[in-house]
């Protein structure tokens, strides 16, 4: 790997650690009501919204609010989508989603997954995507981490009936630290050159005039084709060329503070409205990590020691290193048979990707997106090499919990952590124990759903996918890789990613179904187990430290931990992954 690539990952590390303990004591503090200004903040909201500040909740009551309040948000989703033609803000004059994409959208931007079957500036009204899309990207961002902080206090209580208020710590989080980090990170973009405003799109005349060809159409506006089927097409040409315009700094902001990852636009953060410079990129890749970093340090803060979040920060950021060096490492190499037709192997594979960023902040920004359910790209994963392909289905397939998305990554890893005391239970013959809270038959049961509930998903839907007709029609590339787009999507929708291959046509009733079910299942199937197991560790007092304890903070605790992961996390998809990527780089090196 180039040294530019080591030192990238180097600088990257160095800013994101310095930011670790002083965004995480805040986060802590916010949480625990020790914010000095909370109150005359928060008061007219409580006020407003018939909250009782003092009030707290059991795990199941906090987990009814949390799926009401998501539910409530995919109903106002949807409905803006299919009302957006006659609502305003909509200067393209853009007409009403269709119900199976309004569904989808709605609950995937609901979810904190952002999958989009559709290009944004072509498609949603402004309204759409300030009303709609940026409040989720903010509510959804809130969701994931008020579940990992009610985890955390079943932790820290004992003989505790309640896990917190899901309404104050939402109110909280949202007021006092998404909302101002993202006010800052979005007059910094406006000042890197993202777009910030509500004009109508504007035709430019370009340098050259653009030739292309234009299918014929009939009188009822339909293509015409020819005795084999085949669109008829004439040539055709134009001097200028459409700018989309609208409010993007402010979305792009949270997009990637809260790991949502829908762009503005289709290209996503390639587009240079969204991503306008090499500092530009290096920030947005810093702050998707930022927040699920930080939450780690917030962990140990809140439980009393603060050696347990530096372990599970210890446990992700080794994995991290791995992945992204295998990632950079894969794409450097190039392709054998664009090679043999006079390509300079020396360049590595820049097929899909932006000149601006290059191999290596490509494939950096690839592994941070994947790992961190963060869904947002600067660069086509479709285009990858079949290996450098694999990175990224791998980072998801884990289970999104190598930092992951902002609080769902950390609950994903404490479950994992809870898996991994009980395995060395089995092993010394003791009743395994994490944070003085026994761990028995309950907690693992909720564990073991928690944790395959996901691989369900994404094994069974790509299974019903490759069968039927709906989904085959999808594939544009036949073979290995034609299925790794199908897997791809599934993963990247029941971890709740976002991302895509891209050659997939998944913007039809069946996949906009399929991965809407995947998307919502995904994100809940995952929240109402760990809610539970907040409720019952809550309840258990806490035991003393004793001789045949395991300590869950030295190097002993990280390296079963990310075997945990490894083992349990990503064995399930070996076979999966032998039949797409892994098939498709033999044949790729057979056939030159």
């Amino acid at each position: 790997m180039s040294n530019h690539a080591w030192i990238l990952i180097g600088i990257f590390l160095t800013v994101l650690l310095l930011t670790v303990k002083p965004l995480g004591t805040y986060i802590a503090n916010v949480m625990e009501g020790r914010f000095r200004l909370a109150g005359k903040i928060e008061s007219p909201v409580y006020r407003l919204c018939g909250i009782r500040q003092d009030e707290e909740m059991g795990w199941l009551k906090y987990a009814f609010a949390i799926l009401s309040f998501n539910a409530l948000g995919v109903f106002v989703v949807y409905a803006l989508q299919r009302l957006q033609f006659s609502l305003p803000l909509n200067p393209q004059a853009f007409p009403n989603i269709s119900p199976d994409s309004a569904f989808n959208t709605a609950v995937s931007f609901v979810t904190n997954t952002n999958w989009q079957g559709y290009a944004g500036e072509a498609t949603m009204s402004y309204l759409t995507q300030l009303l709609g899309l940026t409040v989720q990207n903010f509510f959804s961002a809130a969701t994931g981490i008020v579940v990992v902080i009610a985890l955390i206090r079943g932790f820290a209580r004992h003989s505790a009936k309640t896990v917190g208020n899901a309404w104050v710590d939402l109110t909280r989080i949202t007021l006092h630290v998404l909302l101002p980090i993202s006010i800052v990170y979005a007059v910094f973009l406006t000042g890197q050159g993202v777009i910030q405003n509500f004009d109508a799109y504007k035709d430019v005349t370009t340098l050259e005039v653009t030739k292309y060809d234009n299918p014929k159409v009939d009188a009822a506006g339909q293509p015409l084709k020819d005795d084999k089927g085949v669109a008829i097409t004439e040539p055709a040409e134009t001097p200028t060329q459409t700018l989309a315009m609208g409010p993007v700094a402010s979305q792009e902001a949270i997009k990637m503070l809260g790991t949502n990852g829908g762009g503005f636009m289709n290209a996503n953060s390639a587009h240079p409205y969204e991503n306008p410079t090499p500092l530009s990129n290096f920030i947005q890749m810093l702050s998707i990590f930022l927040m699920p970093a930080a939450l780690c340090f917030t962990f140990g803060r809140m439980v009393g020691d603060a050696r347990q979040g530096w372990a599970v920060l210890a446990a992700m950021t080794l994995m991290f290193v791995v992945l992204a060096y295998a990632a950079m490492h894969f794409e450097q190499q190039a392709n054998p048979l664009l090679t043999q037709l006079g390509v300079d192997p020396a360049a590595g594979n820049m097929e899909g990707k932006e000149t601006r960023f290059g191999i290596a902040d490509s494939g950096l920004f690839a592994t941070i997106t994947t790992l961190a359910s963060c869904g947002a790209v600067n660069a086509m994963h479709d285009s990858f090499t079949p290996l450098g392909g694999l990175v990224p289905l791998i980072d998801m397939q884990l289970g999104e919990v190598v930092f992951g998305g902002v609080g769902s990554g950390l609950y994903g890893m404490l479950v994992f952590a809870i898996m991994a005391v009980f395995i060395a239970g089995l092993m010394i013959g003791r009743t395994p124990e994490y944070l003085g809270k026994k761990i028995e038959a309950y907690e693992m049961k909720m564990t073991s759903i928690a944790i395959l509930v996901t691989p369900l998903l994404v094994l069974v839907g790509t299974a019903i996918a490759v069968m039927a007709v709906d989904g085959k029609a999808g594939i544009a590339n036949p073979g290995a890789h034609g299925f790794s787009e199908i897997l791809y999507a599934f993963t990247s929708a029941a971890n709740n990613n976002g991302s895509a291959f891209a050659g997939l046509s998944a913007n039809t009733p069946f996949y906009n179904i399929m991965l809407g079910i995947a998307v919502w299942f995904g994100r809940f199937g995952v929240i109402v187990p760990v809610l539970a197991i907040a409720g019952s560790l809550a309840a258990k007092k806490r035991i003393a430290v004793g001789p045949g304890t395991l300590p869950t903070h030295g190097p002993l605790f990280v390296t079963l931990l990310i075997g945990t992961v490894l083992l349990v996390g990503l064995l399930n998809y070996v076979p999966a992954l032998a039949l797409g990527p892994v098939i498709e780089h033999l044949v790729l090196w057979v056939g030159h």
